[in-house]
């Protein structure tokens, strides 16, 4: 039975705001490493294990689960992981310890890698064409980077200003906790058509083997490691620029989360704007553009960060020009993930987007933890600036996947 119109807009709505929940959750986590550093008095070394729990349970979880997802249902498992979620977050506000954040991160990483092939897996269902599927995934990653955006001020409106070291930022996680259970409401209200998703080995053991199979073709991986290259450059940014904020630009530890929200906000403009230009211009040159711009701003602004001197009272009119600056990397890294990822899932069948989505979130993962993982060592060996600098190696190593991508895709008609 067709959806009505209500029921469409419902189901839009519910998946727009589960991924907003998440892009939160998940992009919480260098505000919790610098938080528990003041807090729980942990090492940096101890932090970063975080990103660990967060991102190895997504990739542990997406690997085993991805290919059976079908057979329990899309919207079944976003409700299903939102309610764990809601539980996470009560837990974590009635007992504060650092232990409990790895295990909430554990959760959080656990929960999304039902969520994120549920969501991407309904695009599918969703979008009858590659057009619309392109701009509907970049309307939904920019959600995440709003959803990115607004964590960084919700977080920053519970630390106490005076005593950053204070406790009261875990009353967040109440906010949190209720907000899944709206979704958890709408979830359940929702309705999805999800039959096309039933391919004739879906959810049965030989599906399993389907998405390994997939990374034996060279499009597929120099896809993996297309968005494995990008998740290092994302995450290794976003995880430790408040930090980066806090202890290289000298600036105190709620206005160092908060600006962090900056590099959100590109994120999130660049991924709205990119349906707009991907009218006009082609993928592949839209994409060889950002990089090149992300290149130039890194050799460009970092040198300002070097020797700023610390100012007690500094605000947001005196704050160094570099607070500003740097964060707009992510206006032109934002369309890089969304427009890879809606190519390659573009040009295969529908019962075969599980899968596929199986294996993004994994490399995601994997590349989000070891991109965290290296610049939190760089920067501690080092400082914050060298440790930014080391980007520009994916960089490159991405204008040359990107020509490969390009190559294969092409051989590829596009699915109906």
């Amino acid at each position: 039975m067709k959806p009505t119109s209500t029921s469409r807009y419902l189901i839009f709505f519910s998946l727009g705001l589960s991924y907003m929940v998440y892009a939160v959750l998940l992009n919480s986590v260098g505000t919790v490493i610098l938080q528990s550093i003041l807090s729980f008095s942990i090492s940096k070394e101890s932090g970063s294990v975080l990103e660990a729990f967060k991102d190895l349970s997504i990739a542990g979880v997406s690997f085993v689960t991805a290919s059976y997802l079908p057979k329990l249902g899309y919207r079944r498992a976003m409700i299903l992981g939102h309610s764990l979620v809601a539980v996470a977050c009560v837990a974590m506000a009635l007992h504060p310890v650092f232990g409990m954040t790895e295990l909430i991160f554990a959760v959080f990483g656990s929960t999304f890698a039902l969520v994120k092939v549920a969501v991407y897996s309904s695009i599918g269902l969703l979008m009858p064409n590659r057009q619309r599927h392109a701009s509907m995934m970049n309307i939904l990653e920019g959600l995440f980077m709003i959803g990115m955006l607004g964590g960084y001020w919700l977080f920053g409106a519970f630390i106490d200003h005076a005593h950053p070291g204070d406790l009261a930022w875990t009353h967040v996680y109440w906010v949190l906790a209720v907000v899944s259970l709206v979704v958890v409401v709408l979830l359940a209200f929702s309705s999805l058509d999800e039959s096309a998703a039933h391919g004739d080995e879906a959810g049965r053991p030989a599906a399993f083997m389907d998405m390994l199979r997939l990374m034996v073709r060279p499009m597929i991986y120099t896809f993996i490691a297309l968005i494995f290259l990008y998740e290092l450059i994302e995450q290794g940014v976003g995880t430790w620029l408040p930090t980066f904020n806090s202890e290289i630009l000298k600036l105190p530890a709620a206005m160092s989360v908060q600006a962090a929200s900056i590099y959100a906000g590109s994120l999130a403009v660049g991924r709205l704007s990119a349906g707009l230009l991907l009218r006009h211009i082609h993928w592949y040159k839209l994409l060889n553009f950002c990089l090149a711009g992300m290149a130039v701003l890194v050799v460009v602004t970092l040198p300002l960060a070097a020797h700023v001197p610390h100012r007690p009272d500094v605000t947001w009119l005196n704050a160094p020009l570099v607070t500003y600056i740097f964060p707009l990397i992510g206006l032109l890294m934002a369309p890089i993930y969304p427009v890879v990822n809606s190519v390659m899932l573009s040009a295969l069948p529908k019962d075969r987007h599980a899968g596929m989505t199986g294996l993004i979130v994994v490399f995601s993962a994997l590349g989000g933890t070891l991109g965290s993982f290296i610049t939190g060592t760089v920067f501690r060996l080092f400082n914050g600036e060298t440790a930014f600098y080391l980007t520009l190696v994916p960089m490159a190593l991405i204008l040359v996947a990107l020509f490969v991508f390009r190559r294969e895709t092409r051989l590829v008609p596009a699915q109906g």
